[in-house]
């Protein structure tokens, strides 16, 4: 298992990116699993920095990844904003790229790249993510 705090601020994506890879091949996970929990991490940490703590310069972000099984659990943790996913629409892929409303691509693909994806807010611990990736 992997636990890391990183400062909330995009230079750190390089640094998420990394802990996740680096937990995913010592798990066994393919080269092609390995760059969609990358890019799933990156997306969250990115909505987490760009959302969660707009306007927020000291903020940071928990970030554990561990294997179990066959299994490879990322959470995130912050304590910014809460955020509904029920709120977020589901993005119309069909549509011109300049018609597409902003917003909903991320958790979208998030959601198509991992097994399971769950989000819960709490006053007293904060914000949490958690993404989960089966093996093979």
């Amino acid at each position: 298992m992997a636990h890391s705090t990183f400062p909330a601020r995009f230079e750190f994506l390089d640094e998420i990116r990394e802990l996740v890879a680096e937990v995913a091949r010592e798990g066994g996970f393919s080269e092609k699993d390995i760059y969609s929990l990358q890019l799933a991490a990156d997306e969250a940490a990115s909505n987490i920095i760009e959302h969660a703590y707009a306007g927020v310069s000291n903020a940071s972000l928990d970030v554990t990844c561990d294997v179990d099984d066959d299994e490879l659990i990322i959470t995130m943790r912050d304590n910014g904003k809460p955020f509904d996913p029920s709120k977020v629409k589901q993005p119309n892929l069909k549509a011109d790229l300049s018609e597409r409303q902003i917003g909903g691509l991320g958790l979208y693909l998030m959601r198509k790249l991992m097994d399971d994806v769950h989000y819960e807010s709490n006053s007293r611990t904060g914000n949490l993510l958690t993404m989960i990736k089966r093996r093979g």
